[in-house]
């Protein structure tokens, strides 16, 4: 620690160096104290807040002046007003002197010219961007330039013009040379272009004495990721990829003469996407130190704890401290046990080890509180301490709390935060701290009397534990804050001072010694997790995220209980310690004034070394030197002389003979072709070894760096560290393997093997490693993609780059699972504002990933990304270019539309609303009326019309309005009729009912914003229907909606105005004589109240109330009921004629007498509507939605760039779309109409009913869109006679236009129809089944379905023709010992038989062997069929190839006789899956005895197998990952949760008074179906005491007549976008409910 400054110091150097431009955060130490040269620096300016200030690392290099480091900092500084930066300038070769340089770690193989380059220009390569001089003034535009992106765009703006085929310059070349195009090269000359696996180091300072350099701080180290997070390295190949990412930048160094000489996890920087820098500046030589730090293996000689600043205070804290500033956890435990060191320093050693950083308010070291304030704690009484068997936490909650959370909790828990908040460090250190810190971390608004004044209140208020400040610091009880009094110490303390030693001295008395291991074992160690964390109530609340990367956490750093402290602190004996040996082994002379027996005494030292072996592995190793033979020396004794030359390049005179001498597009694109997504093989890995032991030798140094590569490898895979204190010794002396080494997998462990073999010479390089067939061409593509995107560029440039280069083939060329991996770190990209030009790359990039990725890839990676681009706001051009038709065609036809409706379909709704902006709300009402033919007309009402009526009201554009009525003109009359005007009406009736009720005022808002965009969509749809028609549905029958809506006395004005208005269109619509057949008579009562109103008599008039007209003209909102007369009466008398207005109003004489005194009108026969009222009319949308009719963004895009209407439209179409036929259908005869009436039953979907029957009213309209509910009326709205004996089995395509039904036919032969439900007719069939199909699977790949009649057909289903059989051999089921009477296959006569129960819905009861497929399943991925057998087995089947896989047989002699695998199903893993993994975790299989088998899809291995029911289990389905839901005919259903123990106690729906034959999910509701009824019941409702759910089980009816189906039921499938579900029947009907 010669350099080592404490933090105090290290604070004000830095205030000091750079004038205050840099803000210290917090320190970083290597070692348990807070002493250290490198920082946490914050640089802030007037522009930024202190939370979103970029932060970078500090480091102080010592200097001395033969230093090749500091000579480096002379040669390039020009003085002390500024440096001079080397972007572009080659670096000269002065003599260096024969001092091995550094830069931190960085050794030169050679330092002299004798060597390949000289110090200063392998300085120059590794720092490329650094700007170098004496003076700090510009660290602040050296901080901003970095940040800004620019320092690299020139490499990046060259590669993309190398990929366009342009001239590029040589950066592009250069900078591919370093990526290993054509080759990685051992012997690089050093450019001035960074490695991009380089940690960019961006200033290097020379201060006195120091050489400051200054780099960015990335978020996470390796270190933080293998300790906090390791699921973030998702799989083998990430942890290829990382490993390949390390290598590159190691064999660049290597290639520039040095070695690293610390590789170790906390060398390994990680950004925010997981991209590894290699850190090149960290203090050279550190020794052991276990917290992942330093190749050192033999123990140094004990350095003084203190700060090296001559006069430092903190001298005196750490004064009497014996811990060495160096960590081996083998030695500090057992120098604490023995009583060696204090409580104080072994705590701080387990502190560092947790990773925990002194200084750093987010995860601060941590010690425990071991007395209660109460009074001066008593040695002899329990008085005064704390008990340190429970957590703070649990003390301050108490037991009681705990268990409630624990057991109400959805995930449970008992501690819900750290045991040491940033809240609770920075209220303990308050005093001391800026009042920056403190508004950011406590709370915002600075109050120092809400600060704890004592220290008894600050144990008393927080739950965390205590800070080490309390224990040696006197200063942190000291104010600097005006207003803030100092923290006062208890009152038998006479000061700080005083209280520091006696809370020390507390610390390390016997008492606490004796109990410390219970508060080590609840922080550090065993009851952190497990049956011991529930006992201690210390279970944590689990991550969200697991794969997400964390920089902080809790890690458990023991599993077994930690010993109990030998006894009182002692001082050192004369007894040695053999610690080299690894083995515990305390071989010391017991005290004379020991109390423990031999045996006793001897059970303690066996436990305590068992425990430390147990722990041996937190004193990690990842290097060693050799001096003389095998002896071990210390990095720090290893001396400039030994160090051998670096190879020659002899290697590379034949290196690029085989490569083009110019590097184009074409050359990339070969280069990074991946052939095959396989791995290599072992037997090519094999041979790669024999040919890398051969290769010329390095230098030692080289050969540690390659050794300690080995052991990161090995321990990615392991979690846990290859060597340590002991194992190390012993693999160096005998060559023994550590014991983890047998759990890597084959692969791995030969690469590791190589890399720490003993003859380091013999080791292979780091380009050998890099060529090797342990790295897939799949990570060597990805890495020469994605490496140019992590240089120091803008964004914007990064996505030109990859736009381009996708453009030009470079995702098909590295294949889909490459692709696949790429796709996070690029569409980071296109999710933050663009411009225009950005946008255009952006969309090019989406459209090539959605046409290079598997259909799950999509769903998973790009549809999120999608999604986050839809629900930006403002105006976004990629926004509406994803809106645009040709790009939702593209989506379609790779993932389907129900992904599509899932995920961006509600977005597309979203951006209809107020708030979206104008081109984005024209550009999705064009895609909503493009898809709406294409999706269906169920689908169509429940995705797109009913979604957007429940924003009415909500603030929906006039596009939502518009695209609504262009809907209703595309679809037609029957479907304006049929299922808009029925929805449309019962929102109007609704929202009247809402106004008589005495509900809350924004409840009244909503329902008269939602009135005024119903009357406004009926008054659209109006032009697309004929006038007996509009009469007929909205009139007639005194059944016109506006008229109610004009007698409420309680609506709004603006509301009773659109009903005025939309009232007169109408009537204009329908004509004169239909208007004063039907309306007139409805208006007479409303013209009677409004003639006899009080303004109506009152005969004077008003200046101010025709100002008010005048306005009223201009298309202002009315003011009183008595605008209406003016809004009505005119235009009336216009339209009907004066005569025929007043015979059909009584009380005319009194509204002309109204009009006249305050308007001034009188009738004139001038055959012309009233120019008040038709300005009003024409202007309705003015004060509706604040634009004019003329405008329609909708129109404009129709005409233009929207979606072109289908050919198969044909004329109708797209003339329903122009309002000018339907004014046509005026002249049309009242026999034509009802003609026109009678063909809706041949039109598509002529059979779907209107939603409205199923509404509630104004509750269902409150609720928002996620929460629609689907109430299952049970009744049968069509039905259909499929087949002339019983339907087995249904199977729908995930569009919900097809189903295909499986069922018996003529001679008892199974057959197969597919039926388009839009006309509900069978359109083709598969008839090539001798025996009764009893499975259909629909699979993903074009037009194929497969079906299972005791053997699979796959068939082409537009064809109808057949592509393959797949059959299991009969001598197949004779070696699986079947019982002899299903020896043999079933005959016909058997197969074909029906069960005499009817029950058995489908169930095939003959006998099966193993020759018989009884069930299939296609996984979730893919085309692979699982199908089960009759013995029990699953058969994999790969239907694409056309070839079957592999067999899993499982234990079917549960009863003794074999068990027919009735149904199968696989766990639910389409969710998101960030690692691309493309099979699902599990697969479940039913069995015909009731058991149900639980198979691992990976290993193939019976997870659990076990009685699920006690008959034949009929269906299985997994609605989540976690939850199995099983049917079977002991009447029953049963929902198993996956996470506990299975079998455990199921939660089970019983209600069904006959077996369950089928069931089936949409969201939490599961329909079953048992003989003749369907039973509703939930996944989340509520048990009853025995764990039991009622199941609500009724009878369907027949839609039409009411009468009950007595057809037994045997298959169900729900179609969850139409809201439908369909059942097949015994007697072969297929029948579609609602």
């Amino acid at each position: 620690m010669a350099h080592q400054m404490c933090f105090d110091c290290l604070h004000r150097r830095i205030d000091s160096d750079f004038s205050g431009k840099l803000v210290f955060i917090h320190g970083l130490s290597d070692s348990a104290f807070p002493f250290g040269s490198n920082a946490v620096v914050q640089l802030l300016s007037s522009s930024s807040e202190a939370a979103s200030a970029p932060q970078f690392l500090l480091k102080y290099l010592p200097s001395h002046h033969q230093d090749c480091l500091t000579q480096f900092v002379n040669e390039y500084s020009l003085g002390d007003d500024g440096g001079v930066s080397r972007d572009e300038e080659e670096v000269s070769s002065e003599i260096c002197t024969d001092e091995k340089p550094e830069l931190g770690s960085l050794k030169s193989s050679k330092c002299n010219h004798s060597s390949r380059f000289s110090c200063s220009r392998v300085i120059s390569a590794l720092a490329p961007l650094a700007e170098v001089g004496y003076s700090s003034g510009s660290i602040e535009e050296l901080a901003s330039s970095f940040l800004s992106g620019s320092m690299e765009e020139h490499v990046l703006d060259s590669l993309s013009l190398l990929i366009e085929w342009k001239a590029s310059g040589r950066d592009s070349v250069n900078f591919l040379n370093l990526l290993g195009v054509p080759s990685f090269d051992e012997n690089p000359f050093p450019g001035s272009l960074r490695h991009p696996n380089i940690a960019p180091i961006i200033g290097m300072v020379k201060t006195p004495g120091y050489v400051d350099v200054v780099h960015p701080k990335a978020p996470y180290t390796l270190e933080n990721i293998l300790h906090y997070s390791p699921d973030a390295l998702k799989s083998d190949w990430h942890i290829r990829f990382l490993v390949y990412q390390i290598l590159s930048a190691l064999a660049y160094i290597h290639g520039l003469g040095v070695a690293h000489g610390n590789i170790c996890p906390s060398s390994v920087m990680l950004t925010e996407s997981c991209w590894s820098w290699l850190c090149v500046c960290d203090n050279p030589g550190v020794g052991i130190n276990s917290s992942s730090r330093g190749n050192g293996h033999m123990i140094t000689v004990p350095e003084k704890v203190g700060c090296c600043v001559p006069g430092c205070p903190s001298q005196g804290l750490y004064a009497d401290l014996k811990l060495s500033p160096s960590i081996d956890w083998h030695r500090d435990f057992n120098q604490w046990w023995r009583g060696e060191i204090s409580n104080f320093e072994y705590l701080l050693i387990l502190n560092r080890l947790a990773g925990r950083r002194w200084g750093d308010h987010t995860f601060h070291t941590v010690m425990p509180w071991v007395i209660d304030f109460s009074t001066l704690p008593d040695v002899n009484s329990d008085t005064g301490w704390r008990d340190l068997s429970k957590s703070k936490w649990r003390l301050a909650k108490g037991d009681e709390q705990l268990d409630f959370t624990y057991s109400t909790s959805e995930f449970p828990h008992h501690v819900s935060d750290e045991c040491l908040s940033e809240l609770a460090v920075c209220s303990y250190k308050a005093r001391r701290l800026p009042l920056s810190v403190l508004r950011m971390a406590v709370r915002s608004v600075y109050e120092p009397n809400e600060y704890p004044s004592t220290m008894q209140r600050l144990y008393q208020w927080t739950p965390d534990e205590c800070i080490p400040e309390f224990f040696c610091d006197p200063q942190v009880f000291s104010s600097i804050h005006a207003g803030m009094i100092d923290l006062a110490v208890p009152s038998w303390a006479d000061g700080p001072e005083e209280f520091i030693r006696l809370h020390f001295e507390a610390l390390e008395s016997d008492r606490v010694s004796c109990q410390l291991h219970h508060w080590i074992d609840i922080t550090f160690g065993y009851k952190m997790s497990g049956q011991a964390a529930v006992a201690a109530k210390n279970v944590m609340l689990p991550l969200s995220e697991s794969t997400m990367p964390r920089s902080v956490g809790r890690r458990q750093l023991f599993t077994e209980p930690h010993p109990m402290r030998r006894g009182a602190i002692q001082k050192p004996c004369n007894s040695t310690y053999e610690s080299a040996s690894g083995q515990g082994n305390m071989n010391e002379s017991r005290s004379e004034s020991s109390v423990l027996s031999d045996t006793a005494y001897l059970q303690v030292l066996e436990d305590a070394s068992a425990f430390c072996e147990h722990a041996i592995e937190l004193s990690a190793l990842y290097g060693y030197h050799l001096e003389s033979g095998e002896d071990i020396t210390p990095v720090e004794e290893q001396s400039g002389e030994n160090v051998k030359k670096s190879i020659p390049g002899s290697s590379d005179t034949k290196k690029h003979q085989n490569f083009p001498l110019q590097i184009n597009t074409n050359f990339l694109l070969e280069h990074i072709k991946v052939e095959d997504e396989v791995s290599s093989g072992y037997q090519e890995l094999l041979l790669w070894r024999q040919k890398s032991s051969c290769l010329e030798t390095f230098t030692e140094d080289v050969a540690q760096d390659i050794f300690s590569i080995g052991c990161l490898l090995a321990e990615l895979h392991l979690r846990r560290p290859l060597f340590n204190a002991a194992s190390l010794p012993m693999y160096l002396d005998s060559g023994l393997l550590p014991g983890p080494m047998h759990e890597l997998p084959p692969h791995t462990k030969l690469l590791v093997e190589a890399c720490i073999q003993k003859d380091c010479m013999r080791r292979p390089s780091a380009k050998s490693l890099l060529e090797s067939p342990y790295f897939p061409s799949t990570v060597k593509a990805s890495y020469l993609f994605l490496a140019p995107l992590h240089l120091r560029a803008k964004d914007g440039s990064c996505l030109h780059y990859a736009a381009n280069f996708a453009k030009q083939g470079v995702l098909k060329a590295m294949g889909t699972f490459a692709a696949e991996m790429c796709a996070p770190f690029c569409l980071s990209l296109v999710v933050t504002p663009l411009s225009d030009t950005e946008a255009e790359w952006a969309y090019t990039l989406l459209k090539e990933f959605i046409k290079s990725l598997t259909p799950n890839a999509v769903k998973t990676i790009v549809l999120p990304a999608i999604q986050k681009i839809l629900q930006t706001t403002g105006y976004s051009h990629l926004k509406v270019s994803i809106l645009q038709d040709s790009f939702v065609q593209e989506i379609w036809n790779r993932v389907g539309k129900q992904a599509f409706l899932e995920t961006v379909h509600p977005l597309v709704i979203l951006n209809l609303s107020a708030a979206a902006h104008k081109s984005s709300a024209a550009a999705a009402s064009v895609l909503l009326l493009g898809s709406c033919e294409e999706l269906g007309i169920p689908i169509t009402i429940h995705q797109t019309i009913l979604p957007l009526i429940q924003c009415f009201g909500k603030g929906l554009s006039t596009d939502g309005l518009d695209v609504m009525v262009r809907i209703g003109g595309l679809l037609g009359e029957s479907f304006i009729v049929r299922q808009m005007l029925p929805l449309l009406k019962h929102v109007v009736r609704s929202c009247i009912d809402i106004s008589l009720m005495n509900k809350p005022e924004p409840v009244h808002s909503w329902s008269a914003y939602a009135l005024i965009d119903s009357l406004t969509t009926i008054d659209g749809l109006v032009a697309f229907l004929p006038r007996e028609m509009v009469v007929k549905e909205l009139i007639e029958d005194r059944s016109c909606l506006h008229i109610p809506v004009l007698m409420q006395t309680s609506l709004e004005y603006r509301v009773v105005q659109v009903a005025a208005t939309t009232l007169m269109a109408i009537c204009q619509r329908i004509g004169p004589d239909l208007t004063s057949l039907h309306v007139l008579p409805q208006l007479k009562e409303l013209f009677d109240n409004l003639a006899f109103s009080p303004e109506t008599a009152n005969a004077s008039t008003s200046p101010g109330r025709k100002s008010k007209i005048l306005k009223l003209k201009d298309g202002a909102v009315i003011e009183s009921r008595m605008d209406l007369t003016l809004l009505l009466y005119p235009p009336f008398a216009s339209l009907l004629g004066i005569e025929k207005l007043r015979q059909g109003c009584a009380t005319w004489l009194l509204l002309e007498r109204y009009l006249l005194r305050f308007h001034n009108w009188k009738w004139e026969h001038t055959g012309e509507l009233s120019r008040s009222g038709s300005d009003t009319i024409l202007n309705k949308r003015a004060y509706i939605k604040g634009s004019t009719p003329e405008y329609s963004p909708a129109k404009l895009l129709l005409n233009g760039v929207g979606w072109s209407i289908p050919q198969s439209q044909g004329t109708r179409s797209a003339k329903n779309l122009m309002p000018q036929k339907q004014f046509d259908a005026v002249h049309q005869g009242p026999t034509e109409s009802h003609a026109a009436a009678l063909n809706y039953k041949y039109e598509p979907w002529f059979w779907f009913p209107s939603p409205a029957a199923s509404w509630d009213g104004p509750d269902f309209l409150g609720r928002a869109k996620d929460e629609h509910p689907w109430k299952i009326r049970a009744s049968v709205i069509h039905s259909v006679r499929a087949h002339p004996g019983a339907l087995r089995y249904l199977a729908v395509c995930p569009d919900e236009f097809t189903v295909f039904t499986a069922g018996i036919g003529a001679g008892f032969r199974g057959t197969v129809q597919k039926w388009e439900l839009s006309r509900i007719n069978c359109v083709s069939g598969y008839y090539g089944h001798e025996e009764v199909v009893n499975d259909i699977c629909v699979l993903s790949s074009s037009g194929r379905v497969a079906s299972c009649d005791g053997t699979i057909h796959v068939w082409n289903s537009r064809t109808g023709k057949l592509i393959s059989v797949f059959s299991e051999p009969s001598v197949d089921s004779a070696h699986n010992a079947s019982p002899p009477s299903s020896s043999s296959r079933a005959n016909a006569d058997q197969s074909n038989m029906l069960s005499s129960n009817t029950m058995s819905s489908g169930i095939l009861t003959g006998a099966f062997d193993g020759s018989l497929y009884t069930s299939m399943h296609q996984t979730e991925f893919g085309d692979t069929l699982v199908a089960g057998t009759g013995n029990g087995s699953l058969r994999f089947i790969d239907v694409v190839r056309g070839q079957k896989l592999h067999l899993w047989r499982g234990d079917y002699l549960e009863l003794g006789f074999p068990s027919i695998v009735s149904t199968i199903c696989s766990c639910g893993s389409d969710k998101m899956q960030p690692d691309g993994v493309s099979s699902p975790s599990w697969i479940a299989a039913g069995m015909s005895s009731g058991h149900c088998r639980l198979f691992d899809a990976r290993s193939g291995n019976v997870i659990v197998s076990w009685r699920a029911h006690d008959g034949y289990i009929t269906k299985l389905a997994a609605p989540e990952d976690h939850l199995l839901v099983s049917s079977s005919l002991d009447k029953t259903l049963r929902i198993w949760d996956l996470r506990r123990n299975v079998p455990s106690q199921p939660t089970i729906l019983r209600g069904h008074t006959d077996g369950v034959s089928s069931f089936s999910v949409w969201g939490q509701d599961v329909i079953s179906i048992a003989r003749n009824k369907i039973g509703l019941s939930s996944l989340s409702a509520s048990l009853d005491d025995h764990g039991q759910q009622a199941v609500t089980s009724q009878k369907l009816y027949m839609g039409d007549h009411g009468a009950r189906n007595f057809s037994v039921l045997s298959s169900i499938s729900i179609l969850p976008f139409s809201r439908l579900f369909l059942v097949g029947t015994e007697d072969g009907y297929l029948r579609i409910c609602c």
